[in-house]
């Protein structure tokens, strides 16, 4: 019998029997004697489709590149399968309950990391409000030394101007005289 591969487009390849000039042979598998009938060969484009046309074969080889179809795993497979799948969500749930143990962790930390800001802004505002009352007595001494400044600047004014006056007094000459009272 000739052999003729064929590749289908999900990427299995079969091994197709091709009809040979061989006489026919009664089967050996103990089976009822059926004998092989070969079919005319088939034209070349039946090689190329997808379907054979080849209704007599006794043998259909498969090989499938990848995983194999989920119809052909055994039962002791599966049970390991899902055993397999038991242990990843057992995995699972560990890792879900590490991240909710770290989740909880950040949150604790957050909320200690916010009240400690807030005892920051706390102590920062007391101490703005304790310099701005610093700064308002401050200005108010100043001002307090300001007036006395200007106090004390009137008072020489009007003691020069006493001691002027009392010379003036000592002058005779009215020229003299009007020349110290002027305000020049």
């Amino acid at each position: 019998m000739e052999h003729h591969h064929q590749v289908r487009p999900d990427g299995e390849l079969r091994l197709l029997l091709l009809p040979a000039t061989t006489p026919p042979t009664p089967r050996d598998d103990g089976a009822a004697a059926t004998l092989f009938q070969p079919p005319l060969p088939p034209p070349p484009r039946a090689l190329a489709s997808p379907t054979t046309d080849h209704p007599q074969l006794d043998l259909s080889l498969s090989i499938r590149i990848g995983p194999p179809p989920p119809h052909t795993r055994t039962a002791p497979a599966q049970a390991g399968q899902q055993k397999k799948a038991a242990a990843v969500f057992d995995d699972d749930d560990d890792d879900v309950r590490a991240l909710k143990q770290q989740a909880a962790e950040q949150g604790r930390l957050a909320s200690a990391e916010r009240a400690y800001a807030e005892r920051v802004m706390e102590l920062a505002r007391r101490e703005l409000e304790m310099a701005e009352r610093e700064f308002a007595r401050a200005r108010a001494i100043w001002e307090r030394a300001r007036g006395e400044v200007h106090k004390v600047e009137r008072m020489k004014e009007v003691a020069a101007a006493r001691r002027i006056g009392a010379a003036a007094l000592e002058i005779t000459c009215h020229a003299c005289m009007q020349r110290f009272h002027s305000p020049s």
